[in-house]
């Protein structure tokens, strides 16, 4: 296999028995995003010689004998909604266009902190609002599987890279399946932890009691070296948990026998195409067939989650939004008043879909609505959390299908919010209850990838992934790569 289609641990060990060296690795992938990124469009912003100098730092440290960890040296890239000392960090918004962070976000000092190379910034739906990547104020990212389809969203970018073989991992953001959704429709492993487990300090907010910082990785080993990397507690983070990181690598056994899995029913119903639900009830049937009880049981509010979300996301995005008014930083418009000033700026600096959550937001908070909208909806999610706890009083996992559709042709539902917005229809729930969940890759329908979503208890992502890697280690579906020649 080409070097840019290996995983990071496959990377770092042939780095660690000094096979190659990571600057070498590193030009190698830099080779590759100049081959390959042009059609796929992933990237908005490369540095590129800033990666070539952190290679090299690690390849002096190495050769001095330092103790280094499993990342040392391994090229990745960032979601552009992460802040980056001193490199541009957009949200694919022509309001920050031209945002240089004087700060890192504490998973980017992490990853330092870990040896990590930085390639470059990856493209996004704006302010994370989006579920194909369609939404970037630049230009939409491709599945590399099939350059005519979406790769998802918001994280599009992120996903893309790692399966076009552009970066050997990523960060991604998920306030309601923007990795998950993505690494399903682009075959890759994409990981939402538990709201908490991982530092949102420096994550531009689009909703903060929704938004998690998560790994998009080519398989469940690599998954469980980033998380264990970028998790922890973080004082800056008030909703940060203080509970320790377990060895999550330790829980990497192909091993599932006696352990019960749910499997709701509401997650196959209408919108869901027969052949995703069909390859998804297979992979469940492989589980079982590995050792795991599997059961069918009900979430009954499940069909609330979706009403219920396009409430409290756009509430929070209009409180976290309002701070974009060209008066502190990010663009500004002129205009004859302050008010005209703020006005221009809004106007022209959020693209459509981010004007109509700021909208809805705004409504459902306001006076006189609050109580009919916004304090109903978080009445709903308490009763999904509800459903959820009574689901794990009896279950170690549940399984569902990640989306109910693999992924769609770009501009088919440009048009039509309602229909992007039931693409997160599984994933969502998941968030307005604060769980953790992974996408992994269990088949293929049409030749394009189908995602198998696992969702844990409370910071049970150790159980997480060692169901995950039970089921990758006993199928292929994770070693394929999609077919990208070079121009």
């Amino acid at each position: 296999m080409e070097l840019y289609y290996l995983t990071a641990h496959e990377l770092s060990d042939l780095l660690n028995r000094k096979e190659i060296s990571s600057e070498e690795a590193t030009a190698a992938i830099i080779d590759r995003i100049e081959a390959v990124d042009g059609r796929v469009q992933a990237y908005l912003t490369r540095t590129a010689e800033q990666a070539l100098e952190e290679a090299r730092a690690v390849d002096a440290a190495r050769a001095r004998g330092a103790a280094l960890g499993p990342l040392a040296g391994v090229p990745m890239a960032l979601k552009d909604n992460l802040c980056t000392e001193g490199v541009r960090t957009t949200c694919s918004s022509r309001m920050l266009a031209d945002w240089v962070p004087p700060y890192d976000a504490t998973v980017v000092r992490r990853l330092k902190e870990a040896g990590a190379v930085m390639l470059g910034k990856l493209n996004m739906d704006e302010f994370a609002m989006g579920s194909s990547t369609e939404n970037s104020r630049f230009y939409p990212t491709r599945n590399p599987w099939d350059l005519e389809r979406v790769p998802g969203g918001s994280s599009g970018g992120a996903v893309a890279a790692v399966a076009a073989g552009e970066a050997y991992y990523s960060l991604g953001s998920d306030t309601g399946g923007s990795i998950r959704q993505p690494a399903s429709f682009c075959g890759v492993v994409g990981m939402k932890p538990t709201y908490g487990r991982v530092s949102r300090y420096g994550l531009v907010a689009f909703a903060s009691s929704l938004d998690q910082i998560g790994p998009i990785t080519r398989d469940v080993t690599d998954c469980a070296l980033v998380l264990e990397a970028i998790a922890g507690h973080d004082p800056r983070d008030s909703t940060s948990a203080d509970l320790p990181v377990p060895d999550y690598r330790s829980s990497l056994k192909p091993e599932v026998k006696g352990l019960k899995i749910g499997v709701p029913r509401e997650y196959f119903g209408a919108g869901m195409e027969p052949e995703v639900a069909a390859i998804v009830r297979r992979a469940i049937a492989k589980l079982e067939e590995l050792g795991a009880v599997c059961e069918e049981t009900s979430l009954p509010h499940t069909e609330y989650a979706l009403p219920a979300y396009y409430l409290v996301a756009p509430a929070e995005a209009s409180s976290n939004l309002a701070r974009y008014d060209g008066v502190s930083y990010g663009l500004r418009v002129p205009g004859k008043d302050i008010i005209e000033m703020y006005m221009n700026t809004r106007s022209e600096g959020f693209g459509p879909e981010v004007k109509r959550r700021i909208m809805l937001g705004t409504y459902a908070l306001s006076s006189g609505y609050y109580d009919a909208y916004y304090l109903k909806a978080l009445k709903v999610r308490t009763l999904i959390r509800r459903d959820f706890e009574a689901a794990f009083e009896k279950y170690d996992l549940l399984a569902t299908p990640t989306s109910p559709t693999v992924a769609f042709r770009l501009g088919e539902k440009a048009g039509d919010p309602l229909a992007m917005y039931l693409s997160d229809l599984c994933t969502i729930p998941v968030n307005m209850a604060g769980l953790p969940a992974l996408s992994l890759p269990c088949g293929f329908s049409q030749g394009l990838p189908v995602g198998l979503q696992l969702i844990g208890r409370p910071f049970a992502e150790a159980t997480l992934l060692q169901a995950a890697y039970a089921f990758e280690q006993s199928t292929e579906y994770h070693r394929r790569r999609p077919e990208l020649g070079v121009a």
